[in-house]
């Protein structure tokens, strides 16, 4: 019996080792970077393309380990929200000094393209920005104009990847169609696109900026199942002013499209994105309405808010609240369809969908389908099968789009 316990012991500890969770502790590019002492750096002007949510594991700010290793960093580049991470949406951001007179350049100012001659000040620039998974999210258009201008200065351009904090949830939503790329639509992926930077970054080289000298510095115990907030040592920091948490982060591409219509978004209010409404709405009507749709992992709850800025500032707005019940069933571009479906049919002449004023709406979504869809009350199933479609066809497009090996 003794004999049987102490085999039974070892072999917990065994399995205990060989636990997924209980592997190399995870490590992010930056992580990474500086167990190297920042070797590859060594004897190079650095630039850098960041903000204040760069940080590392342990909780220091990037640029102070670039400059503890006796790096040569000349400027940091900021993107939009600024370096700070406090400027609002849309709002444009200067420049600005940090630490010893370190500069700061704006990406979201006059320019949101890096000016060739300053790149060709340095050797080479490294990206090192959280994304949150979604196609809108202008970090990855940012990224984008910075490897383009790398490549025309013929400067070297190195990713310090990050975790996609929703990467479980699947590809969804339209591909972008030609002639409606923008700033929030930049990069020819899914809405929701499940990669990381660095596997956009290597995709954006293969398909567009193939001369570009790009490195990718992966990281480490990486498991693109997990939500950001399950993975192992690692802590998500806020990277713009309304992204507060993973929950936000995982419901951003159901409502977020709400921006371009006349409903609000939540922005202003204690729940940015999980809730949305109008003075105009009627909570209890539109609630009938959305259930009917059965949406899987979500649930709906009626709410009254008043925004301190944005969209009915100091108004009384009604609406709805979203909770996640089911991270694994959730559906974000299926919940963003239903929502959108049942505002145009309860209210046609309010919500903002014709064609006159949906020029940004076909923007975020990358196509006139999708609002076009909306505006003809195409059965949801209908939407969802052409987004399948999109998606299939770019699995097939691009197969080896992923660093890190699937579930």
């Amino acid at each position: 019996m003794k004999r049987y316990g102490i085999f039974s012991l070892l072999l917990f500890f065994c399995v205990l080792a060989a636990s997924p969770l209980q592997g190399a502790a995870f490590r992010s590019g930056i992580d990474v970077l500086e167990d190297s002492g920042c070797r590859e750096l060594k004897g190079k002007t650095v630039a850098l393309v960041t903000n204040a949510a760069g940080l590392t594991s342990a909780g220091g700010s990037n640029y102070a380990v670039l400059l503890r290793n006796a790096i040569d960093l000349k400027f940091i580049m900021a993107p939009e929200h600024g370096f700070a991470v406090n400027v609002e949406a849309g709002k444009k951001t200067d420049g600005m000094l940090i630490g010893d007179g370190l500069r700061v350049y704006s990406l979201y100012g006059s320019s949101k393209k890096p000016d060739a001659a300053l790149l060709k000040t340095v050797d080479i620039v490294l990206f090192d920005l959280q994304d949150v998974g979604a196609r809108c999210y202008t970090y990855i258009s940012t990224m984008k104009l910075v490897m383009e201008a790398c490549m025309e200065a013929d400067r070297a351009f190195m990713v310090l990847d990050r975790p996609n904090p929703i990467s479980p949830l699947e590809q969804e939503g339209f591909m972008l169609d030609k002639g409606y790329e923008s700033f929030v639509g930049a990069v020819d992926v899914p809405f929701l696109h499940a990669m990381t930077v660095g596997e956009i970054a290597m995709l954006l080289k293969k398909n567009r900026f193939p001369k570009l000298d790009l490195r990718v510095v992966k990281m480490e115990g990486y498991r693109r199942e997990l939500f950001g907030d399950e993975l192992p040592g690692f802590a998500f920091v806020s990277p713009s002013p309304n992204i507060r948490n993973i929950e936000t982060a995982i419901v951003y591409p159901a409502t977020v499209m709400l921006e371009a219509t006349a409903v609000s978004e939540g922005r202003g209010t204690d729940a940015p994105f999980l809730q949305f409404g109008a003075p105009f709405i009627d909570s209890a009507g539109l609630l009938r309405e959305v259930r009917a749709s059965r949406l899987p992992g979500v649930e709906f709850f009626p709410v009254r808010f008043i925004p301190k800025s944005g969209k009915f500032r100091n108004e009384v707005c009604f609406g709805l609240k979203l909770k996640v019940s089911d991270r694994k069933r959730f559906s974000p571009f299926a919940t963003s369809a239903a929502v959108l479906l049942a505002l145009q049919k309860l209210y046609p002449s309010s919500l903002g969908l014709m064609k006159d004023s949906g020029a940004f709406f076909d923007r975020l979504a990358g196509t006139p389908r999708f609002r076009e869809m909306i505006l003809e009350q195409v059965p949801l199933e209908v939407i969802l099968e052409a987004s399948r479609r999109d998606v299939q066809e770019f699995g097939r497009m691009h197969p080896a789009r992923y660093i890190y090996p699937e579930p």
